[in-house]
């Protein structure tokens, strides 16, 4: 299924769609909800209304509100976070990146990856704002070990809600030609691919009944690098990958079918926290499971 036929059928089913060959009973079900933004830049504010592209559009405290809203409606939700939550304001100038943890925290973040950005006033400042982020930041292909950030990031982290096991976990762009040496701190890149297919197998062993990849790879590029849509293609068994990195604003989530005849989502939501995205996920009694998705949520 391409991904025009994907966006067509979505559209004509009222924003849902059911995946080909995963059937579900709705009486006997368990509905699991995905939040996610990515590139947020430390936009704490909307938008200037000022008649620029997007005016009045975001907000923390805006998204707090609607994400509040969903879980007054929905029993389990995930709160997910693509990367590059820092630089873009301010506000990150004066605080380095506080305000903007302690505000995920509020909002009651469940787990985060690393952008290249978050590594902008080295990872002594990224390390010094740790402590005020109440959620683990995920990333298995960075390689820690010689700097301070060893051991303070989760390769995954497996959430248990109503008796699912939900896997995440992160990758992370490589950062040679992106972040200078002396701000990575000889922080190591490892081969994503690699990556993703050994937390695949760990995650698989572990029983997981979804399994999701944060992304800070980008969406899509036209040679060479690899992009989210690289990882659908070459990995198999990641169900939803949520990306950031190259600020994407898509209209519908991506299905990818690589070879092996697996499907991937792949979503992403722009950047500067102006949409929030959804994806909804229904497990039946055998934990057979359909997909439900949804236009992103615009923030104002």
């Amino acid at each position: 299924m391409n991904r025009r036929l994907f966006v067509k059928n979505a559209a004509l089913a009222a924003s849902a769609m059911m995946v080909p060959g995963r059937s579900v009973s709705r009486d006997r079900s368990i509905r699991l909800t995905i939040l996610h933004s990515n590139d947020m830049h430390s936009r704490i504010e909307p938008m200037p209304d000022d008649g620029r592209r997007y005016a009045g559009l975001g907000g923390m405290a805006q998204r707090a509100a609607i994400i509040k809203k969903i879980r007054a409606t929905e029993e389990n939700v995930l709160l997910l976070d693509a990367g590059d939550i820092f630089q873009g304001t301010p506000y990150f100038n004066f605080f380095g990146g506080e305000l903007e943890f302690k505000l995920m925290s509020e909002m009651k973040y469940d787990a985060a990856t690393i952008g290249n950005h978050d590594f902008d006033n080295g990872i002594d400042g990224l390390y010094k704002m740790l402590p005020h982020a109440n959620f683990p930041f995920l990333c298995a292909n960075y390689d820690f070990s010689g700097n301070i950030l060893h051991n303070r990031f989760q390769p995954y982290k497996i959430f248990q809600k109503d008796q699912l096991n939900i896997g995440v976990f992160g990758l992370g762009i490589e950062l040679k030609g992106l972040v200078n040496d002396h701000l990575s701190g000889g922080t190591r890149y490892l081969d994503p691919i690699a990556i993703a297919k050994e937390m695949v197998l760990e995650l698989e062993k572990k029983n997981c009944h979804l399994i999701i990849c944060l992304s800070h790879l980008g969406y899509k590029y036209s040679r060479g690098k690899v992009s989210d849509h690289t990882l659908a293609e070459q990995v198999s068994g990641i169900d939803l990958i949520i990306g950031g990195h190259t600020h994407t604003f898509l209209e519908m989530p991506t299905l990818y079918k690589n070879r092996e005849g697996h499907e991937t989502i792949i979503n992403q939501v722009g950047w500067a926290g102006i949409r929030l995205g959804r994806i909804d996920y229904v497990f039946n009694r055998k934990r057979s499971k359909s997909v439900e998705i949804s236009s992103p949520i615009l923030i104002h």
